[in-house]
């Protein structure tokens, strides 16, 4: 992998990609002449049709978690979410903020912001907007939201250390969040972390779980829990397009983890003015 803007653009291009196809094309995709495990973007997600909101036109199987399940969202909140593909997490997220709330989705893929968009007016979705945008200056005011979601995106960002500054930045005081993400646990071996695919899947941009929990914690957020983690298995006949026969025993028989988890942090309640010195 190369600069910052050359990992983006790759991204882009993926996603682009994946937003112009519809999600049994995705998921069906072949490797060899006798087919194989679905491709890596797909391999964490999880099921998302028993949740109020769910659009099967949005889902694209993207996911790595369900965020929204946990998300504490209430009626009237403003949720924001983060790289909102074509709008999934942000029609189950209207589902429960309902018609007094606001959902607003960001994406910095074109072509998913035109599907989400698509997806809205003919769900006839008013309070439901999706703005272009890079979540490592995102298009919002300071405070507007009560909520953060985002599923499986923050792996795919190059400054995670970015991202969390504008989570703290948009959140009301108190306010929360309740990310979706792949962490690891151990290294990757090499030929897998410096491969584009699996950047773009997800798997070479993540970071080890605790220092993406330090990120949290040094941007000032408390009251932090996982509230969900499972381990992420990568089938064989992916792996093998990677490493060779010795490389994957290796690999399958270290140390190494590969995880999703779903963390909740809030944002601190704003601090009382103490003198004439400390506030405006």
């Amino acid at each position: 992998m190369n600069t910052d803007n050359q990992i983006k653009d790759l991204v882009r291009q993926k996603y682009s990609e994946i937003a112009l196809q519809d999600k049994e094309t995705n998921q069906s995709s072949c490797c060899g002449s006798g087919c194989c495990s679905t491709e890596v973007y797909h391999i964490m997600s999880d099921d998302y049709s028993t949740l109020s909101g769910y659009n099967a036109d949005a889902d694209l199987g993207l996911g790595c978690g369900l965020p929204t399940q946990f998300a504490k969202i209430k009626k009237g909140d403003v949720v924001i979410d983060l790289g909102s593909g074509a709008g999934n997490d942000c029609f189950v997220a209207r589902a429960e903020t309902g018609q007094t709330g606001k959902v607003i989705g960001i994406d910095f893929t074109e072509a998913m912001i035109s599907k989400a968009r698509q997806n809205a007016e003919t769900l006839g979705f008013h309070n439901v907007e999706f703005r272009q945008g890079d979540i490592e200056n995102m298009p919002l005011t300071a405070g507007v939201a009560d909520v953060v979601i985002s599923n499986c995106v923050l792996n795919l960002v190059p400054n995670k250390d970015g991202v969390f500054k504008q989570i703290y930045r948009v959140l009301k005081p108190k306010g929360h969040f309740s990310i979706s993400d792949v962490v690891l646990v151990g290294d990757l071996p090499p030929k897998l972390k410096s491969d584009a695919e699996m950047y773009a899947g997800c798997v070479s941009g993540a970071i080890q779980k605790e220092v993406y929990m330090e990120l949290i914690k040094v941007n000032g957020f408390e009251k932090i829990i996982i509230q969900k983690e499972k381990p992420i298995h990568i089938p064989d006949d992916i792996l093998l397009k990677y490493l060779n026969d010795t490389e994957l025993s290796e690999f399958k028989n270290g140390k190494t983890g590969i995880f999703s988890i779903t963390v909740y942090a809030e944002k601190p309640e704003a601090k009382a003015c103490c003198g004439p010195d400390c506030c405006s």
